[in-house]
């Protein structure tokens, strides 16, 4: 086993990776002082609804492709071959189903946030408890996101840790706090941009120094690394044809459909129409995005093989994998190495500024408005700017958390992805039964949350405590920004020689079932829940209190919506 390898940054690596914090800070100061210079919430929560098509599929597509995910795909296509390209197959219904079900709900109603649907259609209750998970999802996520691309740099480049760290989080801050929604968008569309030219970069020199892209296929092919369709119905398969392209639905569904980061974008467009085009623009783009990054592994493939820096111990996990081969690519081409840094915190910043600008929206929408009705304009945008400075501040602070946990990182990186599936189930509920009731909705989330957590942790434990030795956890080989839990799954498949059974069985289920599982066992238990507690519901609307009325309304309001969907105006 060699030691680790540090290659360093010339004075042009640095100069592009500060072009692009300028760029970025520079659009969101254009926003702040131009137009209506942020005057109002609409403007700077909502972009005045005045968005096209473009800029919000492109920035929908870069909110999708975060840090995590460029250093994760490549890593994963080098070990284990194409057939996460299967993943590509989810995204055909991932995109279909929100542009005309969930998208046509939410802009009908002229919401700001998603969750507003939930008092509409439920109760307070049921908004709060949905804004609190999505809250407690994402201040958890979006210090770690900004933090493990930059820890994977510094061990390959010995790139300053928290000057990274801070540079990136304190312009976010700084472009988001003061340009609103219109700039989150707009430096989305230009890192989107970045992210495309780094990852072709890399794929180009990578491929004509292995002997072009012929080569590389041929290399690719003897090793062994070109899947099949592999068509293993058992859910305990990490990655077969069925997890990847039916269960990847679910998690598409947990991100595109109800996700308030994305529902946020959809909502500042122009028109529903273009709210819809931009899911169908996003799709090809998305392809795009997953065949750059199966062929940066393949391109890794050929030129390491078998034999790679994490088998010679010249780095120590996965990620750090994919930063050595573009150091060892670009070794003798200055410049290339800060465009590809630039494309790497690109993704961290496209993800960490929607977190910033969804956070501000649903705490000021959801939290405080409704108990604060006579706030005036100017002192609400005042405090949404606040807010989304605050979270800045929480952002760079879990970031410092991240740095002390330990191994407890990827436990971090999978409670964000337990959250998703029970709050697309919450919303499923409201949707498509017209019979779920407030109790029933209540009580649905905890049952998914305790499930997501259960399965999380334990599998989590059950890893750990495991008597095999486990090879280092790759915390970025994961499709979305939301898949965490590939973490804990990924390891416990490669770690399991035999077949598990009981609880072990449920334990191993693929990462890529566990958004379905828990969204179906938040639509299961809230629909036996209101079946029992239908009778008491329906009897205590017979009071004189006009709860009758409400309860019926609840029913017409769903029934309306169903309508929408299906089509009957």
């Amino acid at each position: 086993m060699g030691e680790v390898v540090q290659m360093h940054f010339t004075t042009v690596d640095f100069v592009i990776f500060a072009l692009l914090l300028v760029a970025s800070a520079g659009i969101g100061l254009f926003y702040a002082f131009s137009g209506g210079r942020q005057r109002t919430t609409q403007e700077f929560l909502m972009a005045d609804r005045s968005m096209s098509c473009l800029p919000v599929s492109l920035s929908l597509l870069a909110t999708f492709q975060s840090a995590v995910a460029i250093l994760g795909a490549p890593s994963e296509v080098y070990t284990f071959g194409t057939q996460y390209w299967f993943l590509g197959c989810s995204y055909f219904l991932g995109l279909l189903i929100p542009a005309h079900v969930f998208i046509p709900v939410f802009y009908r109603l002229r919401l700001s946030s998603a969750y507003e649907y939930l008092e509409l259609r439920f109760n307070k209750t049921v908004r709060i408890c949905g804004t609190v998970t999505f809250i407690f999802q994402m201040v958890i996520y979006m210090g770690v996101v900004l933090y493990a691309p930059a820890l994977a740099l510094n061990a390959v480049t010995g790139f300053d840790l928290w000057g990274a760290v801070l540079a990136m989080g304190l312009v976010c801050t700084l472009y988001t706090a003061l340009g609103g929604l219109k700039a989150v968008i707009w430096t989305d569309v230009f890192q989107t941009v970045v992210m495309f030219a780094g990852q072709l970069a890399v794929i180009v020199v990578g491929a004509s120094q292995a002997g072009g892209i012929g080569e590389v296929w041929r290399k690719a092919v003897n090793g062994s690394r070109i899947a099949g369709l592999d068509l293993n119905p058992d859910p305990l398969e990490r990655h077969t044809f069925w997890t990847l392209g039916v269960g990847g639905v679910f998690l598409m569904l947990a991100l595109y459909g109800v996700n308030q980061a994305q529902v946020q974008r959809y909502l500042s467009s122009r028109t529903e129409k273009e709210a819809v085009m931009s899911c169908y623009v996003v799709f090809p783009c998305q392809q795009i995005v997953l065949c750059l990054g199966c062929l940066m592994g393949l391109v890794m493939f050929a030129r390491y093989g078998e034999d790679s820096p994490l088998d010679k111990g010249y780095v120590k996990t996965n990620d750090q994998m994919v930063l050595y081969f573009v150091m060892d690519v670009f070794r003798d081409l200055p410049g290339l190495p800060g465009l590809f840094v630039a494309c790497l915190f690109s993704g961290a910043l496209s993800t960490i500024s929607s977190a910033f600008n969804s956070l501000a929206t649903v705490t000021m929408e959801d939290l405080i408005k409704p108990h604060f009705p006579n706030m005036t304009e100017s002192k609400a945008t005042l405090l949404s700017k606040g807010l989304a400075l605050a979270y800045g501040l929480v952002c760079l602070a879990m970031a410092y958390i991240a740095s002390i946990m330990g191994s407890v990182l990827q436990a971090a990186f999978s409670i964000f992805g337990m959250v998703g599936g029970p709050l697309l189930g919450l919303f499923c509920l409201g949707m498509f039964f017209p019979w779920a009731n407030p109790i029933g909705a209540v009580v649905g989330l905890v049952a998914g949350l305790a499930m997501a957590f259960w399965i999380g942790i334990g599998s989590f434990v059950m890893r750990m405590s495991h008597s095999t030795p486990v090879p280092p956890l790759n915390t970025t080989a994961l499709p979305l920004f939301d898949n965490m839990t590939a973490t804990v799954m990924a390891t416990l498949a490669s770690a399991t020689t035999a077949k598990p059974t009981g609880v072990e069985a449920l334990y191993s289920l693929s990462y890529l079932w566990y958004s379905a599982h828990n969204s179906t066992t938040v639509v299961v238990v809230g629909l036996i829940v209101s079946f029992l507690t239908g009778t008491l519901t329906w009897t205590s609307c017979l009071n004189p209190t006009g709860s009758e009325k409400d309860m019926s309304t609840h029913v017409m309001f769903t029934l309306k919506h169903m309508c929408w969907v299906t089509g009957f105006h």
